[in-house]
């Protein structure tokens, strides 16, 4: 296989991804991005303490506060990240939305791998 075919595979199979999370408060937003750093589930969590939300909820129009996550992670991570986010957050069906990273600096892409290796293997 030649060395950009190789490059390509590599990068085809560890999808580096940007997951958006709300949270009703801000003070839950850094509790739970503490845990997805700490346990290397997330490279990096950058938290935007004060958006605005409309949403449908219960039949209803509903315009709500929030704080919003943006966590960098990969695809080899994503599953156990949306447990773990589930598992810790206050809503009964937070918002977990993952898109694939298109285009990142190669220095930046691979901090971001090895920032969430896992590390039982």
């Amino acid at each position: 296989m030649s060395a950009k075919a190789a490059s390509w595979y590599k990068s085809a199979m560890t999808w580096e991804l940007v997951v958006l999370v709300t949270t009703a408060t801000q003070e839950e937003a850094a509790s739970i991005a503490d845990a997805l750093v700490s346990e290397r589930l997330a490279a990096c969590v950058n938290i935007i303490p004060a958006v605005e939300s409309v949403y449908r909820w219960e039949g209803k129009v509903t315009r709500d506060s929030e704080a919003l996550m943006i966590i960098k992670t990969t695809e080899g991570r994503y599953a156990e990240l949306e447990r773990r986010v589930k598992e810790l957050h206050s809503y009964s069906t937070p918002e977990v939305v993952a898109l694939e990273i298109k285009r990142s600096s190669a220095e930046y892409l691979d901090w971001l791998r090895e920032s969430t290796l896992d590390p039982s293997g």
